[in-house]
């Protein structure tokens, strides 16, 4: 059986984040919902590198978007129940 491939290895491009002019490698998932606009088992998601993890999720905390914070690699496995999405997909 063949091992997964890691996005280099298939030549994919790998996530990056989602802040304006940055294009870091995403480390972080950033899960959002507007109340306004989706129902509540809505997820969108945003992308964040490290060193734009908390600007990004105090923007959406403070609009009262936020509602979860994991690891790229914690979104993708589905190691919190999610089943193995991936990021902007929706649930």
């Amino acid at each position: 059986m063949n091992s997964p491939e890691t996005a280099a290895e298939s030549g994919a491009t790998p996530p990056i984040c989602s802040a304006k002019g940055c294009r870091a490698d995403a480390v972080w998932v950033l899960a959002w919902n507007n109340p306004k606009l989706h129902t509540p088992e809505r997820r969108k998601t945003w992308l964040a590198c490290e060193e734009h993890r908390e600007h990004l999720s105090s923007f959406l905390d403070v609009r009262g978007f936020l509602k979860e914070v994991v690891t790229l690699a914690e979104w993708e496995s589905g190691a919190d129940g999610r089943a193995g999405r991936d990021p902007g997909e929706r649930p």
